[in-house]
């Protein structure tokens, strides 16, 4: 039987910036009345982040759409073929082996886009199939890796992911909105890709990775209007309501049990979690729902101090975190899971 495992991760991330000096030195000026907006900024749970525009040393808040879109596509090339290109390090292969690269992305739009600059720059075969996956949000390196899984079971040859986020290119200007302060205290910058291969198993040996067993995705369109992500005049605009947290309650527990369920395994069972860290509330919310302990989340709060929220691109940089430190452990398995707009929770298991 041949499976789909994940061999190889790779992440890159700009210029560091530290959350502590972004208000000190930019935010403060949008919310000046009052702590409250201090105290949300820097009680977010990021420590530091990363920004191809760093607020300090350039204010593109009033910039049009135009000029962020020119900037998303001189960044992104070099961003996506430093992940890309550790991947297929980490896995022993290189570009001439891959027949699909599948890219995610919100922040930007560019024709010919990053799949067409990866092809050429890796030296990917002229007849690789290639997939750009747009606007999603947070959620998209999910469905993407279900697309990659698919063609790697169906054409038997090495696939690769990137999902690469610059939401630095979309600071707002000062309008005094408290979902802006959130949004503006949550997010960085960051790509990370994944090469998964195939794996034939049927000499008995386990396989050489971690295996993509299932998917989950569930959408509870009554809540479409809590998470938007909107083209403006002034670049994207994200709307974040405090009621996500409420919404995700009520569904995180009945999918992941369904997805579990349907391979006769529990939530005990589980050895490793790779929870997108939508902001510290979401965190707190899957813990409760699912009763985990502390540690069972650890990475994820630790990838959100690092680095922020880097939409779709932020689940895999945390997997790549759990592997370098050996989790799942042999035979263990893992539920990764993501949110964003429509209102949307994707969940993916994983096994060694």
């Amino acid at each position: 039987m041949v499976t789909a495992v994940v061999a190889g991760i790779g992440t890159a991330v700009p210029e560091l910036v530290h959350q502590r000096e972004l208000w000190d030195g930019h935010f403060r000026h949008h919310f000046p009345n009052g702590r409250a907006p201090e105290r949300i900024f820097t009680g977010c749970g990021v420590r530091t982040r990363h920004a191809v525009a760093n607020p300090l040393t350039e204010d593109i808040s009033r910039s049009s759409t135009e000029h962020r879109m020119r900037r998303y596509a001189h960044e992104t090339p070099q961003l996506g073929r430093q992940a890309v290109s550790a991947a297929l390090v980490s896995a022993g292969l290189d570009g001439a082996d891959v027949g699909f690269v599948a890219v995610a992305s919100c922040t930007g739009y560019s024709t010919p886009g990053l799949d067409v600059h990866l092809a050429s720059s890796l030296g990917m075969p002229t007849n690789t199939r290639r997939l750009m996956v747009g606007h999603m949000g947070c959620y998209a390196a999910l469905p993407t890796l279900a697309a990659v899984n698919d063609y790697v079971l169906a054409q038997r040859r090495p696939a690769v992911l990137v999902c690469i986020e610059l939401p630095s290119l979309h600071v707002q200007p000062p309008n005094g909105d408290v979902e802006q302060l959130v949004v503006h205290a949550l997010f960085g910058d960051g790509a990370a890709a994944v090469v998964v291969r195939p794996d034939d198993d049927t000499a008995g040996e386990p396989p050489s990775g971690l295996r993509l067993v299932d998917f989950a995705v569930r959408t509870d369109q009554a809540s479409a209007q809590h998470m938007t992500w909107q083209i403006t005049d002034l670049g994207f605009r994200m709307g974040l309501s405090p009621l996500v947290p409420e919404v995700l309650a009520r569904h995180v527990g009945p999918t992941v049990a369904d997805l579990l369920a349907a391979h006769d395994l529990r939530v005990g069972d589980v050895s490793a979690w790779i929870v997108h860290p939508g902001g510290p509330k979401v965190l707190d919310t899957v813990q409760r729902e699912l009763g985990l302990p502390d540690q069972a989340l650890a990475a994820s709060r630790e990838v959100l101090a690092d680095h922020g929220n880097c939409s779709s691109a932020t689940v895999l940089m945390i997997l790549d975190r759990l592997r370098a430190a050996g989790q799942p452990p042999p035979g263990g398995t893992a539920v990764m899971m993501a949110f964003g707009p429509g209102l949307t929770l994707y969940a993916a298991l994983l096994r060694t």
